[in-house]
């Protein structure tokens, strides 16, 4: 029998296409996950006993991200729990190389003890600071080096000012042909109903700073067949990749 993975692959992202272009596809996993959601559905999953607070369809999407590129370095804004944080180490560690940098304005002593306590944590460097503060931008520069593959995952404070800010600052360290994931862009979907006080909400979130963003630049496009095929997910539309060097 011969090797029909090319074909296999094929058929998967033509699957993708179509299923993005079904509204009824659609339609139906935006309303579940606005009803999961009022259960706090993200906030049920771990990773390697560390709250992850991310859809498994967002794990698996990044899984596929990080084995495919191979970046050297991730730079996370954004800590909370530790879990991301601690799969983005994961996938560095089965790749053998690399370190992620996850950097958030607080750090909670019982978060940070997750995650320095963790058999993964000398893949983690925190920084406790401002992630726009010309400081940490700094710091960061010079943790990630000489690094040649460095990826971007911008996952803090969601309001479309803050997010526009992150953009303009980190996706500039995103290296040819990695990628830069701009979370929680589901808010302008109004599909995340929640109790909580939140600053954000529809029409000043992160998609609306993404869309600002991609008006400014044309370094990055869509992740196409990652965004096509994701129902269940926080980011939708979410997943970039800076276009290769010229």
């Amino acid at each position: 029998m011969k090797d029909d993975r090319q074909e296999f692959e094929a058929k998967k992202r033509q699957d993708a296409n179509r299923m993005s272009q079904d509204p009824a596809v659609r339609d139906a996993a935006n309303t579940l996950y606005a009803k999961a959601y009022e259960y706090d559905y993200t906030y049920m999953w771990s990773w390697m006993g560390v709250p992850i607070i991310q859809s498994p369809d967002d794990i698996c999407a990044m899984q596929e991200i990080i084995w495919e590129t191979k970046p050297q370095v991730i730079v996370e804004t954004g800590v909370a729990r530790g879990g991301s944080i601690l799969f983005s180490a994961a996938m560095l560690q089965l790749l053998g190389e690399g370190k992620v940098i996850g950097v958030d304005i607080e750090i909670r002593p019982h978060n940070r003890e997750s995650i320095e306590t963790h058999p993964l944590a000398h893949r983690v460097e925190l920084i406790e600071a401002d992630a726009v503060a010309d400081a940490t931008l700094e710091q960061v520069r010079q943790s990630i080096g000489d690094a040649e593959r460095v990826m971007v995952v911008l996952d803090s404070n969601h309001t479309h000012d803050h997010v526009l800010a992150e953009l303009r600052a980190y996706a500039p360290l995103v290296s040819p042909s990695q990628s830069l994931i701009v979370a929680d862009t589901a808010v302008e979907l109004d599909i995340t109903p929640t109790e909580r006080d939140r600053p954000w909400g529809v029409g000043d979130n992160p998609m609306t700073a993404m869309r600002q963003y991609l008006t400014e630049t044309d370094d990055f496009v869509s992740e196409k067949f990652i965004n096509e095929k994701l129902l269940l997910t926080s980011n939708p539309d979410g997943y970039l990749r800076r276009k290769p060097s010229a």
